[in-house]
């Protein structure tokens, strides 16, 4: 099972009806469609309307990103190349181009700050904004959605969707019920029953293998899980049993974090199926390495430390790391790190379902780097699934 999101509240043992509206703010969670996918299309006419896949095509090249006409086949990220064209004979394949996507990103966030400086971002194509005291006084978060997502498309051509709550946790779930292109709000009150008619795998934090554990102790929906007591949890789900006993009450107190002191930068890919040969790893590495680079550039920092993540299919975890005596600046020599650490450890034990990396002892660069700082964005895991 997938870790559970960062928590700052209590022992999990809160009532539902006072939990659930506790800390209660205005959020928005937004999410753009497709994103990679949908640039490439905006960019290139030719591509709209087709089935299209960012990523490598090659026989170990991985899906990046799928645009909704691949996906209607069954094509989604993570997946083997050779998959998806299985699946999808006509998929066009593209290579990925982080300088557009980031620009537009740029773009986004501007619009966000439009409305409040409370946006934590949680990747290129997804943040969270807290509009309880919006800049423009308009008062309603609901208008403020759509009102965003409207200078999305007229600045952008793009779409994206929008989930409107009181908290963290269920803004996410609502920005995912109307996709393509929608908008969901769960008002004070409705958040516990939301939850309860879901399916537990839409929790975030929820992989595959823990949905499959789940159904074999019973547990398919949310209403299954709230049915749970807290003892029962924790003794099959050890400290993942709080988050799941609050989110399925619709309960999260988090606030929204504009700025903290960031720690470290990384990503991670979780495998639409397990991968055990050193070629395919190797291919999927690459992969890492220029997403997580691309979190690093933007976020103007260098690091002494690499650390290599990789979880068994027994759900067991291994890293590996590397410090440096000087900081890494260069993508080069980030990835002959992350190279060489997958080297050592190769030929694995086992297959594995999760590969990360991770740059740690951070520093913002300076001018004589070669680069200006960027302004530093909140820690977030960077989502591959």
């Amino acid at each position: 099972m997938d870790e559970a999101p960062d928590s700052e509240t209590g022992d999990g043992t809160e009532g539902s009806e006072a939990g659930e509206t506790a800390g209660l703010r205005k959020i928005i969670h937004v999410d753009m469609d497709a994103f990679f996918a949908s640039v490439e299309q905006r960019d290139n006419p030719e591509l709209r309307g087709k089935p299209v896949a960012v990523g490598g095509s090659s026989g170990r090249g991985v899906v990046a990103a799928a645009s909704y006409e691949a996906r209607r086949f069954g094509v989604k990220s993570a997946m083997p190349s050779v998959t998806a064209k299985r699946l999808c004979p006509d998929l066009i394949f593209v290579k990925s181009r982080f300088d557009a996507y980031r620009e537009v990103s740029q773009q986004i966030r501007a619009i966000f700050g439009h409305y409040t400086e409370l946006v934590e971002p949680l990747s290129l194509d997804e943040a969270y904004l807290d509009v309880t005291e919006d800049r423009l006084g308009i008062g309603s978060a609901t208008r403020i959605a759509e009102m965003i997502r409207q200078e999305i498309r007229a600045k952008t051509q793009l779409t994206a969707s929008a989930g409107v709550s009181y908290n963290k946790f269920l803004a996410k779930l609502a920005s995912d019920q109307n996709k393509p292109d929608g908008i969901c709000v769960i008002r004070p009150g409705m958040g516990a029953a939301f939850v309860q008619s879901l399916p537990v795998r839409r929790f975030h934090g929820v992989g595959p293998k823990g949905a499959e554990k789940m159904a074999r102790l019973g547990i398919e929906t949310g209403a299954d899980l709230a049915a749970k007591d807290i003892e029962w949890l924790r003794a099959h789900f050890g400290s993942f049993a709080d988050y799941l006993y609050r989110a399925a009450r619709g309960i999260d107190l988090r606030p929204v974090r504009s700025s903290r002191t960031r720690k470290s930068v990384g990503g991670e890919r979780t495998f639409s199926r397990d991968l055990s040969g050193g070629s395919e790893l190797r291919e999927t590495l690459e992969t890492i390495i220029d997403i997580v680079w691309d979190r690093i550039s933007h976020n103007g920092v260098s690091g002494r430390t690499v650390t290599l993540k990789l979880k068994y299919t027994d759900f067991q975890i291994f890293s590996r790391a590397k410090s440096l005596p000087q900081p890494i600046r260069e993508k080069n020599a980030f990835a002959a790190v992350s190279r060489a650490l997958l080297e050592e450890v190769l030929p694995l034990p086992m297959p594995i379902r999760l590969m990360g990396l991770t740059l740690s002892k951070l520093e913002p660069k300076t001018k004589s780097d070669g680069e200006e700082p960027l302004p530093k964005r909140p820690d977030a895991q960077l989502s591959l699934l």
